[in-house]
């Protein structure tokens, strides 16, 4: 049954895709006959200012779609001719902004058909801009952004992955992995407990005061989740918008948001979120069928930062991700997020659902100094720890900076959270909801994501003056490692980081200055000094951690989990550590100043003269205007775990 709705939905996508430029207004090409019209395409364009950016664009006798002061630029439409004309400007980088909807159902769909194949793959090809020094600040494609989701690709027994409230005693043992279709009020969800939020919550710590931005596809006010005045501000960006927030017809923003910060609470009074009375800004950026573009996602960051202050906005989810196709201070939406971070957000990206491969951690999920999450499962036993494991599609470190990522791992197994029943996602998998309740079942790193934002909510709450980077440092010092029954790390730091995120621990933790060390984010988004990371492979395709000390800089750093080869074994269960002392402490997440003297072509070459196994797809010539040697990844389904 579950096929016939997947070939029904990629119908729906298919005959739903619009080339952006045939609603584009036409402009009229300057360098041709004023006799001839040509349908122009969309293009970030930016500059050492704003005011800069606007200015190159009024020479050309165009107009300004809109303002994007977060990166300096404008958005604007331009023929190929106008495009060209701007990237002759060395003062100037030209971004094209693509739109396509939602079409790629990956691995969910790997055994229908071939023309199913078909469908799933990326439909259309990106230009390339011209390659440059890495001195200078390269202008890459824009990549299609989506969010990450993962529907179920296989029958459950039950529709609700969590055990049933059937007492107010409080000697009711539950059983493990039980679930039935049930009310709300009598439902209990596991992943408040599998990271200790339920535990600050009957300590009055439940994100109160704190406000989440949460930049997706929508919300559906669902009346079980008492969003009520928590809900500050809303505003869809989408497609040029800037009017509220009036429904989430995909559903996926529903899903992450009720996970970070719903409100429902069952008959015995728990909550089912994690940061239950938190405060929401909602921002859409996504449409219908779940299909995003850069400019919409970028106006959708400058309008948080415009606003951070009028409703202290301190924590910014983003659940969504995109291949990268250049050097992280070169995507304009990494440049967004990091001038966020700089202001004084915390931003939780996904890590990516494309594991478990090394080097598949998405934008902006790559950007060193934000806090990127992957994803483990309970194997549906949440009372018992031991065979629990990391999820086998969250993405692996290091990133082509040779940053390692993810930070740590947060539940993204089988999650339940809030959907409209006749939302787009809800339609293409109706057996993911349960019966008679606007719950749906999913997996994914966007779910990890929604928890660990929770998680940073509960810590702000309980000390307001973290910064960013000490909210980073304590997860990191209070995270517990995956552990085998020898007590040696199970996974290691490129696929766990630190491990399994800890929510009491981190909320009385108290340590500071052991994240981003090295790094300088003035200087990175002025783009006067970029950073690499520590880690490297070697020449038998084994990665490690570099040593980044005095005469030793660039061997392998002695310590637990600091080398990986490409398997492990993603389906063995293994017990979270209470207390696991890592001999190398947190080398791993330094940076040092980058070296003009690195090569990125097909590959790119480090110090110790090894070549990376896996490339970024750059572009095969320097002309611009030429097509990538891979599309933009849609980022793939997974089935839930």
């Amino acid at each position: 049954m579950r096929t016939r709705y997947l070939v029904s939905s990629i119908s729906m996508a298919l005959s739903s895709m619009v080339v952006a430029s045939n609603a584009a207004p036409v402009a009229q090409d300057a360098s041709v006959s004023s006799a001839a019209v040509v349908a122009p395409s969309h293009y970030i364009v930016q500059a050492a200012t704003t005011e800069a950016a606007r200015n190159s664009v009024d020479r050309l006798h165009v107009s300004v779609d809109r303002d994007l002061d977060i990166i300096h630029a404008v958005s604007v439409y331009l023929t190929a001719s106008q495009a060209e004309h701007l990237r002759r400007n060395s003062d100037v980088h030209v971004f094209e902004d693509r739109q396509v909807s939602t079409r790629g159902l990956g691995s969910l769909l790997s055994s229908v058909t071939s023309t199913v194949t078909k469908v799933a793959a990326p439909v259309v090809s990106l230009a390339t801009p011209v390659l440059t020094p890495v001195a200078t600040l390269a202008a890459p494609v824009t990549n299609t952004v989506i969010p990450l989701l993962s529907p179920i690709a296989a029958p459950i027994v039950n529709p609700i992955a969590g055990p049933l409230v059937t007492s107010l005693s409080s000697n009711m043992a539950l059983t493990d992995g039980t679930g039935v279709a049930s009310s709300t009020l009598l439902y209990q969800t596991d992943y408040p407990m599998l990271v200790g939020a339920d535990t600050l919550h009957n300590n009055g710590i439940t994100g109160k005061g704190v406000t989440i931005a949460v930049l997706d596809s929508g919300l559906w006010k669902d009346p079980t989740q008492n969003y009520g005045s928590r809900l500050l501000a809303t505003i869809d960006v989408t497609n040029g918008g800037s009017g509220p927030v009036t429904g989430d017809p995909y559903g996926h923003g529903t899903h992450v948001t009720s996970i970070a910060a719903g409100g429902a609470q069952n008959i015995g009074f728990g909550y089912l979120s994690i940061a239950p009375q938190a405060n929401l800004v909602i921002v859409r950026a996504f449409d219908g069928e779940g299909g995003g573009r850069y400019t919409d996602v970028i106006a959708g960051l400058n309008w948080i930062l415009a606003n951070q202050k009028k409703y202290n906005i301190r924590v910014l989810n983003l659940s969504f991700g995109a291949q990268p196709e250049s050097y992280y201070w070169d995507d304009p939406l990494n440049q967004a997020v990091m001038a966020l971070w700089r202001a004084g957000v915390v931003v939780v990206a996904a890590a990516g659902n494309e594991g478990p491969n090394a080097m598949t951690i998405d934008v902006p999920g790559n950007v060193p100094y934000v806090i990127t999450t992957g994803a483990l499962t309970d194997n549906y036993t949440p009372y018992n720890a031991t065979d629990d494991r990391l999820a086998s599609f969250s993405s692996t470190g290091p990133t082509f900076e040779g940053f390692v990522k993810p930070e740590f791992v947060a539940p993204g197994g089988h999650i339940a959270a809030s959907m409209q029943s006749s939302s787009y996602l809800a339609n293409i998998d109706p057996d993911s909801m349960s019966s008679g309740e606007q719950l749906f079942t999913m997996s994914g790193t966007s779910q990890a994501a929604a928890v660990t934002t929770g998680v940073v909510a509960l810590m702000l709450q309980s000390d307001p003056t973290l910064t960013p980077d000490n909210v980073k440092c304590r997860l990191l010092y209070s995270a517990r490692p995956a552990i085998t029954s020898a007590g040696k790390l199970a996974y290691s730091v490129f696929q766990q980081g630190a491990g399994l995120i800890n929510a009491v621990s981190a909320v009385n933790a108290s340590a500071t200055g052991c994240a981003n060390q090295g790094l300088n984010i003035n200087a990175d988004l002025a783009g006067t000094t970029h950073f690499g990371g520590p880690a490297n492979q070697d020449a038998n395709g084994n990665y490690y951690v570099m040593n980044l000390a005095g005469s030793s800089w660039g061997t392998p750093a002695a310590g637990d989990g600091l080398t990986w080869s490409q398997g492990y074994a993603w389906n063995q269960g293994y017990s979270w550590s209470a207390g696991y002392v890592w001999t190398q402490g947190y080398t791993w997440s330094k940076g040092y100043t980058w070296s003009k003297g690195y090569t990125w072509s097909k590959g790119y070459t480090w110090s110790k003269g090894y070549t990376w196994s896996k490339s970024v797809p750059w572009w095969t010539t320097s002309q611009p205007g030429a097509p990538a040697t891979t599309p933009a990844a849609i980022v793939p389904w997974v089935p839930n775990e």
